[in-house]
């Protein structure tokens, strides 16, 4: 039998972020290799995310960040399925780890993110199946997202369970401007940009729902219709960014502040994701 020395187990805890005890345990089955007692840790940490694969992983940190030229920002959630771990250091440091690689390979899909490898040589993925081996939970890579514009901004909320990230059509624009459109779509959560940008299925769901509404109210058939697109009006209001009363000063529209800011000025594309949605 190898004779595993505490220094041994503290190596292997170094490179696995496994627990002591995992660590000891898995070189004494390995006999002393580091390979095969790292490859038992792995099997380990899949057969802990087998087990927890139906457990809802609805906690975790949202956040996001700007390319250092600012033609894209990225957004991530890694998930967990509690809060407590989701306040830990050493999971935001994943995070954080992870959203870096997003911003430096800008790849098109979370699919693609996950194959992409971490500083310690794992695929992110691996990465995933080892946290959750060494934490216990469900851990999982919820969402990915980017946009590109001249100029981008983004806002984390201080929970970190929302953040939004937003895209300008002018380079240069500050960012405490596209913070504030960040902040905006966070606390308003619109469904889209603008009212071109709704889906025809949407808009047609609101006028059919104003048309039932009117004729509830008792107003004739033939004023439904009209009246539908009066409410759908009011929709595209509150419910698309450009249109909505700008927080910091209802008395404009966020398009008008983007105008008072430079008149040629507007946003081409935001995302938003919510862990509590």
């Amino acid at each position: 039998m190898a004779n595993i020395t505490a220094a041994d187990v503290a190596k292997l805890r170094h490179i696995t972020g496994a627990g002591m005890m995992d660590c000891k345990k898995a070189l004494t089955e390995a006999e002393g290799d580091f390979d095969t007692a790292i490859e038992i840790l792995r099997k380990k940490g899949q057969k802990v995310a087998s087990n927890r694969a139906d457990r809802e992983a609805t906690e975790g940190v949202v956040i996001a960040k700007t390319t250092n030229d600012k033609k894209y920002a990225v957004m991530i959630s890694l998930n967990c399925e509690t809060d407590f771990v989701a306040k830990n250091q050493d999971f935001i440091k994943n995070a954080e780890e992870i959203l870096e690689i997003a911003k430096n390979n800008l790849p098109e899909n979370v699919d693609g993110l996950k194959e992409l490898k971490l500083s310690n040589g794992r695929t992110i993925s691996d990465e995933i199946i080892n946290m959750t081996g060494v934490i216990g939970e469900k851990i999982d890579l919820g969402y990915y997202g980017k946009v590109k514009g001249e100029t981008t901004g983004f806002y984390i909320h201080s929970d970190k369970k929302i953040a939004t990230i937003v895209a300008a059509n002018k380079s240069g624009v500050s960012d405490v401007v596209l913070k504030d459109i960040a902040m905006q779509a966070t606390a308003m959560k619109p469904v889209a940009l603008d009212e071109k940008s709704v889906p025809q299925d949407v808009i047609q769901k609101e006028i059919e729902i104003g048309k039932e509404l009117a004729i509830n109210e008792g107003k004739p058939a033939d004023m439904a219709e009209k009246i539908a697109q009066g409410r759908l009006g009011k929709f595209f209001k509150e419910s698309t960014l450009l249109n909505q009363a700008f927080i910091k000063d209802n008395k404009m529209s966020v398009k008008d502040y983007l105008k008072s800011v430079d008149k040629d000025l507007t946003i081409t594309d935001f995302k938003m994701f919510s862990l509590r949605d």
